[in-house]
């Protein structure tokens, strides 16, 4: 995302124009598209494009889901890459560290109420409207205050020396409780 950019509602794909739905619910029910087992990648892709763009002609849907995805939806996530003694590339831990610590499905109610509570935005009133790129700027940058961040602080919560055993049951207690459940 870039201030001084529109952002797009429509793209270029080898000479051809595209209008794209890239509203933050809309690429939410791509990803629950994307998450079925029971489809074939190629039922997925067709389907994704569906939604994106309609129900067109398309030539080239793996070159253009491709596209899409990299440069449309998730261009611009941030990525720290991080550097051994000898210079090498690491492995990236970011992925799993934030998946096993955030769930867009699950999490979907303490979303809503952090959205609503630090902005004032009703996520449900915004469907259709708001887009994907301004969803997870927003998304990244709620307070350590909101609901989710706060979810998410108890389940990186690890028991410290000093710590009562009280505060340590308690603590567990709530992980267990907002455990990311997976299939």
């Amino acid at each position: 995302m870039r201030l001084n950019d529109i952002l797009p509602t429509s793209f270029e794909f080898r000479g051809r124009t595209y209008d794209i739905d890239l509203s933050f619910d809309n690429v939410l029910d791509v990803y629950d598209i994307t998450s079925n087992k029971n489809l074939l990648d190629v039922e997925k892709i067709h389907l994704g494009l569906i939604l994106y763009l309609g129900d067109i002609e398309l030539e080239d849907h793996l070159e253009l889901w491709q596209f899409i995805q990299s440069e449309l939806i998730e261009k611009g996530k941030r990525k720290v890459v991080q550097y051994d003694v000898l210079g090498n590339e690491m492995p990236d831990m970011n992925d799993e560290d934030e998946e096993a610590h955030f769930d867009i499905k699950q999490d979907a109610d303490l979303i809503y109420a952090s959205f609503k509570s630090e902005y004032g935005i009703d996520l449900i009133e915004e469907q259709g409207k708001l887009h994907w790129h301004k969803f997870q700027a927003l998304l990244q940058g709620l307070s350590s205050e909101s609901i989710l961040q706060r979810v998410i602080q108890i389940r990186l919560w690890k028991p410290r020396k000093g710590d009562s055993p009280e505060y340590r049951q308690s603590m567990r207690k709530l992980q267990d409780y907002y455990r990311i459940v997976t299939d």
